[in-house]
């Protein structure tokens, strides 16, 4: 999930920064989001969209996604006013968004392969 901004790349002036890197420890996590570690932990056991992958040592290792949910967790939280709650249900309902339509883009492939399909044969 994609906030406005945090692309890394051009965005509002005070978007976070997210460097190019395959995988980010927690204090780099830290870092970007502008929160304390003990918070990260606790958003990782609140929200399913927040996991990220451990090392052999047991060291968290966050994706660019995790960053991005993380600083939209954060926004959601500080900045819309959000409680834990209504911001697990507002991720949850813009996954089943982002859900609905790769069911329909999906759709719309099959039924333009159909379409070629019967224009093949009516050029026959």
């Amino acid at each position: 999930m994609l906030m406005p901004g945090v692309d890394g790349g051009t965005g509002s002036a005070d978007a976070p920064h997210i460097p190019d890197k395959m995988f980010y420890k927690i204090s780099d996590a830290v870092s970007i989001a502008g929160v304390e570690a003990h918070v990260l932990r606790y958003w990782e056991t609140e929200f399913d969209e927040l996991r990220p992958r451990k090392s052999q040592s047991g060291r968290r290792q966050y994706s660019r996604q995790d960053i991005e949910n993380i600083l939209e967790i954060k926004s959601l939280l500080y900045e819309e006013g959000f409680s834990i709650s209504g911001a697990k249900k507002r991720l949850q309902k813009r996954k089943g968004v982002a859900d609905g339509r790769d069911a329909l883009i999906e759709t719309l492939r099959h039924t333009k392969k159909g379409l070629k399909e019967i224009l093949a044969i009516l050029e026959v």
